[in-house]
């Protein structure tokens, strides 16, 4: 059964429709703060469910979760829905569930840190090339031993105890630095501080748990409440870099769909990229080439595509760029960047249009149907159809309690892993420790005891020897009846 769909979200001279199988060769929504590229991302986000595709976005201004709100006629938008010409226009609302990391304001979403490996804890620890080895390798005894890393306080312990026994491990594993084990327990402590011990533990996430519809088969909508999390830069892209590796681990390659099976928004792109080492960059670069043979499409939204690495930007086809600034010479370079990203349209000056634009409005090249970037239009977004502004708390627990996901993350628990077995080893060897001490003192002692027994034998020895010959000097001199009864007093008194 063919699924592919053509849906309307923008008018320039004409009505502009995305293609839906289209949506896993990825996208960009760019422009300046205040230009409109929250509500195409909330116009898009809708589309897609009401075609059964489930969608996953952060929220980090809060606004977003009001797709489970159903809209509210006003002036400014009753005009623009009679300027873009479409009515009859329905106000909605979504499926949605909300999602929290600290999980005060939607479900909690937990990691183990053994799911998200080294390479993303480094990155979140910041540490340098050194450290990052160490780290490794610190990942690779747990592995060989079968210590779990659940949460925060397993790799504490297993730092703690390979700093301890770091000689034992060199040979194998290679150097490992007590130095380097400090400075990797600092960087712990100051992801502790950001609150990064509530997102590691169990149950962790099945990212399966994305993909749900609602019983009118249209798709959930994943909102990620970010307002906190978003404050804590580093954690905020790490963590939505492991939610995008985690649909790349787990989902089956199923080749070209008629539409995608989850469209993934990364709001706030540019953080994922700065400071990011090589390695990381790479690892990034090869998960959005891949990932759109899972059925995954992929929009970054950020204010400057040059935010974005050239080779990753070349693999976005579906292009909306808002407003631009250009006062700087930096600014007007990355204006020319975005200018010259867009197939060319001999009736639109791309450069000039994007220091124009309204609110609202947008330069728009979406891939067509045999995959080739339409030429630049400049057009006005629709507007959504769900409440623009934020929902209240009551809302939001609403939400979270008719949730069939609710009971399911709610409770945390901890089973044993590397913090309940390297207490116990550590007591074990302890006990062995004492138990070789006390040993040890017991033949010390033994060696004592037979030291001064031996010593004693050999003065009672020398004293007897003398005593005897006192005695046979008397009985020579005095006689031999007075000598026996000497003798035998003498000999009675030392035999007693």
């Amino acid at each position: 059964m063919n699924e592919t769909y053509q849906q309307f979200f923008a008018k320039a001279s004409q009505p502009i429709a995305y293609t839906s199988k289209m949506m896993n060769r990825h996208g960009i929504i760019a422009g300046a703060t205040g230009t409109g590229k929250t509500i195409t991302l909330k116009v898009l986000a809708e589309s897609f469910s009401a075609h059964g595709v489930p969608v996953f976005l952060a929220d980090i201004k809060g606004d977003l979760a009001s797709v489970a709100i159903e809209g509210v006629a006003n002036p400014k938008l009753d005009e623009r829905i009679k300027k873009l010409e479409i009515e009859p226009f329905e106000w909605k609302s979504y499926p949605t569930r909300v999602w929290d990391v600290f999980g005060e304001k939607g479900h909690p979403i937990r990691a183990t840190v053994s799911e998200m490996g080294p390479l993303l804890i480094g990155r979140l620890l910041a540490l340098n090339e050194t450290q990052n080895g160490v780290l490794n390798i610190v990942f690779k005894i747990a592995d060989d031993e079968g210590y779990l890393l659940l949460d925060l306080k397993d790799l504490r312990s297993l730092l703690n105890y390979v700093g301890e026994h770091a000689g034992e491990y060199t040979t194998e594993y290679g150097t490992i630095s007590k130095v380097t084990i400090g400075a990797i327990q600092r960087g712990l402590l100051t992801l502790e501080s950001e609150g990064a011990e509530h997102f590691f533990g169990e149950p962790a996430l099945e990212i399966r748990d994305f993909f749900s519809l609602d019983d009118d088969g249209r798709g959930y909508i994943n909102v990620l409440s970010s307002e906190t999390l978003y404050q804590s830069p580093r954690l905020y892209a790490t963590f939505l870099l492991w939610l995008l590796s985690e649909l790349f681990e787990e989902l089956p390659e199923v080749g070209d769909l008629d539409k995608p099976k989850l469209v993934f928004f990364f709001d706030e792109a540019h953080l994922l990229f700065n400071d990011a080492p090589k390695a990381l960059v790479e690892k990034i670069e090869q998960v959005v080439r891949l990932i759109r043979s899972k059925g995954i499409g992929v929009f970054f939204v950020t204010q400057n595509p040059g935010d974005i690495p050239g080779r990753i930007l070349s693999q976005l086809g579906n292009r909306i760029q808002h407003a631009l600034r250009a006062y700087t010479p930096a600014e007007q370079k990355g204006l020319k960047t975005a200018a010259d990203s867009f197939r060319a349209n001999p009736e639109l000056d791309t450069m000039t249009a994007l220091t124009e634009l309204k609110t609202g409005e947008a330069l728009v090249s979406m891939l067509d149907e045999d995959g080739r970037p339409t030429i630049v239009q400049r057009a006005f977004i629709y507007p959504p159809h769900s409440l623009m502004g934020t929902i209240d708390e009551r809302t939001r627990e609403r939400l979270i309690r008719e949730s069939k996901l609710d009971a399911k993350y709610r409770e945390v628990y901890d089973r044993e892993s590397a913090f309940e077995l390297i207490l116990k080893r550590t007591q074990r060897e302890q006990k062995e420790a004492d138990q070789l001490a006390q040993r040890e003192e017991r033949e010390k002692e033994n060696a004592r005891y037979r030291k001064t027994t031996t010593s004693s034998r050999r003065t009672t020895t020398r004293r007897t020897t003398g005593l005897q010959k006192a005695a046979n000097s008397m009985m020579t001199s005095i006689g031999r009846s007075v000598g026996r009864e000497l003798v035998r007093g003498i000999l009675g008194s030392f035999l007693k």
